[in-house]
């Protein structure tokens, strides 16, 4: 496969599962077995949806649509993203989203830093609270653009890239940890392999951004990943909810997403039947979801993801991904 085609399988895997997860996001696992049942294809989100209302099947929601604004962001300023202008996006962004009554605006650590640029602090201090899942759901133009295999350079564009909202160790680490996956797979990195990138990304992660307490990242993917190991399928998704958990704290929902990319890679799992699992979880599974489908599909290309599924993405959300990914292969290249 070429490089391309593992660009494009990471951005439309984070998409799908993005899709899959959106009528699910902000439900129990309760609520979702009394509603879908098991999800195993692309559904409308309920009137009672509490974020997406009557979205229909097939929708995408901020995670993809946060991440496209990050990778039109790095084409745009040649690879670099200045704090302020990243800022004044995201402002511009949730603005869009209210003038169409969507619920779906920016999340507890971005709204933060936002008002605390709008109150005239600086984007580095704005970000100095960011710990939940922010950074690590728009990171993925950023594991395109950017070659783990030049460790300094990747993880000074991760941190420009979470600084804004989540300059935290652990905002930093988690970010890091989804774009080393992503870009590990680029260069054509098993699904194994990779995943070992992303612990050792989310280690490099560590060193910026403010201290905050917590659990570490890369300490939490290798204790879920041995806690996951010999779990069967059946009694997974209650060991993630229980005790990894899926909230938006990046310590739970990015960890479980490693934790279930381990079981694509031992082969328990297929990638369609992990991306199902993510949605049907509970808490933040569109985020979830979204996280893991980049991973996965920088991993095992395009092709990994039901064709019918990606083409109903395309019309549905008039998305076309394809130049998208082409400039940031650009910009991994110079």
């Amino acid at each position: 496969m070429s490089r391309a085609d593992h660009a494009l399988g990471a951005f439309y895997g984070l998409a799908l599962g993005d899709a899959l997860g959106m009528p699910t996001q902000s439900l129990s696992r309760e609520q979702i077995k009394a509603r879908f049942g098991r999800v195993n294809r692309l559904l409308d989100a309920g009137p009672d949806q509490p974020i997406a209302p009557n979205m229909p099947a097939g929708s995408i929601t901020d995670d993809t649509e946060q991440a496209i604004l990050v990778g039109e962001l790095l084409i745009e300023s040649g690879g670099r993203i200045e704090p302020s202008t990243l800022a004044q996006r995201l402002i511009d962004w949730e603005a869009v989203m209210q003038a169409k009554g969507s619920q779906d605006l920016l999340g507890p650590s971005t709204k933060r830093a936002i008002e605390m640029i709008l109150a005239g602090h600086s984007p580095e201090e704005a970000g100095r609270f960011g710990t939940t899942n922010g950074a690590a759901m728009r990171i993925t133009p950023v594991g395109i653009a950017a070659d783990i295999a030049n460790p300094k350079r990747f993880i000074e564009s991760v941190v420009q890239a979470c600084q804004v909202t989540h300059n935290t160790t652990l905002g930093i680490s988690s970010a890091a940890a989804v774009a080393g996956v992503v870009s590990a797979g680029i260069n054509g990195s098993t699904l194994k392999q990779a995943l070992a990138a992303g612990v050792m990304a989310a280690q490099l992660g560590e060193r910026h951004g403010h201290w905050v307490a917590g659990g570490r990242i890369a300490a939490r993917i290798q204790w879920a990943q041995s806690l996951c190991a010999d779990c069967e399928n059946a009694a997974l998704p209650d060991l993630l909810y229980d005790v990894i958990g899926t909230s938006v704290a990046s310590q739970e929902s990015v960890v479980a997403a490693f934790a279930l990319a381990q079981q694509v890679a031992a082969e328990r799992l297929s990638a369609f039947d992990a991306l199902c699992m993510a949605a049907s979880l509970g808490g933040d599974t569109d985020t979830i979801a979204a996280v893991l489908g980049a991973m996965l599909g920088a991993c095992l290309g395009l092709s990994v993801w039901p064709a019918a599924m990606i083409e109903q993405l395309k019309t549905v959300n008039r998305l076309d991904l394809a130049s998208l990914v082409e400039g940031l292969l650009v910009l991994r290249a110079s």
